[in-house]
């Protein structure tokens, strides 16, 4: 892969227009094309990894000095599930560029005090990736994120097209050297340490500084679309401050010094030669309100407290793919100065008002 290869990164006209999209397209988009056939079969290539590098954001901008702020415009105003772009080859991703894509079943268990998919009783089918900042092998500072797009029915072969609801959560953004997977705290306001990789630092800056301009917050990533999937149009809306995906006890924690990070969470779910998953994945989703963020854009730290247990995300399936890395897009849910009031949205909407899409969700 050509790293001057970016594709349709800017918003293209199929983002203008997007009807939702059906579980089972979306799926089958992303298994579509595994770089590995069987996962850790014997003659199968190794996962392909080059690490991101600030001279990739240079290039970057040498396409155009707009060229980053397009790429935030769209990941903020572009809708699409997926995004094949002119020559259906996708896009490249400046930060994440590597992952594991994940399907399975959001389910909220308690009372939450919450609207939406975040209410007791709510069930979607869930489309995730989990992905890396920067390194993915262990020892290594490594940005661990997942991002998600839920799917308001729990039939994978629904028909109608539907409207998708997109979180994201991470670790550091910078990233962090925390050895397993099971040890991560998944959080949708990540902590931020230049310190911990001045290789990667530069590259963070850059995006941050450009988001913060396309819209407000770079770090903090708000949960009104879950909160608002599903909706009463007369129901005032109610989102959590805080959410927390952490890896349920039970899973072994797979060793070895050198590890992919993709191979270790696929470990988890898959014995090496065998194509049919073996085992469950499952994340508990947890919300407070007790909390704050304090420091600067280069160094943030989070501090919660009380966090509640209110579900899980269980995913049955896993891919790591092409189209995983370059077609499946997360729409990243602008910011509100009041997370609960769509009329407070920092960033106008391009096809129309915020208000309009949260009744019409």
């Amino acid at each position: 892969m050509s790293p001057n290869d970016f594709g349709a990164i800017e918003l293209v006209e199929e983002d203008r227009v997007y009807p939702g999209s059906r579980f089972s397209e979306v799926r089958d988009a992303v298994f579509a094309n595994p770089y590995q056939k069987i996962w850790g079969a014997p003659g199968e290539e190794p996962l392909p990894f080059v690490m991101p590098t600030f001279f990739d954001m240079l290039r970057a901008l040498w396409r155009g000095r707009h060229f980053l702020t397009q790429a935030a415009e769209r990941s903020v105003d572009a809708r699409s599930d997926l995004r094949w772009g002119p020559d259906k080859k996708g896009f490249r991703r400046i930060v994440h560029p590597w992952g594991v894509v994940l399907t399975g079943l959001w389910e909220i268990t308690e009372d939450s005090g919450y609207t939406g998919y975040f209410q007791k009783g709510s069930k979607a089918l869930v489309v995730a990736r989990y992905s890396n900042g920067g390194a993915v092998k262990r020892g290594k500072p490594r940005g661990q994120g997942i991002a998600g797009k839920l799917f308001p029915t729990t039939d994978p072969d629904h028909k109608e097209p539907l409207q998708t609801a997109n979180f994201f959560t991470i670790d550091d953004i910078v990233g962090a050297s925390t050895r397993y997977i099971n040890d991560v705290d998944f959080v949708n306001a990540p902590n931020v340490t230049l310190s911990n990789d001045w290789a990667t630092s530069p590259i963070v800056m850059t995006a941050g500084i450009v988001f913060a301009i396309t819209d407000k917050d770079p770090t903090e990533r708000q949960l009104h679309e879950v909160a608002e999937l599903g909706k009463p149009r007369d129901m005032p809306t109610r989102a959590p401050r805080f959410m927390r995906l952490k890896l349920a006890p039970g899973h072994p924690r797979i060793e070895g010094d050198d590890l992919d990070s993709r191979d270790e969470l696929l470990a988890m779910m898959f014995d090496k030669g065998d194509p049919t998953p073996r085992r469950e994945i499952v994340f508990t989703i947890e919300v407070t309100e007790d909390g704050e963020v304090t420091g600067r854009t280069g160094f943030k730290k989070g501090t919660f407290r009380n966090w509640r247990r209110i579900g899980a995300l269980t995913f049955d399936n896993a891919v790591v793919s092409y189209n995983g890395d370059r077609v499946l897009h997360f729409h990243h849910p602008n910011w509100r100065i009041d997370r609960n009031d769509p009329a407070t949205r920092f960033r106008p909407s391009p096809t129309g008002s915020e208000a309009e899409k949260a009744e019409a969700m």
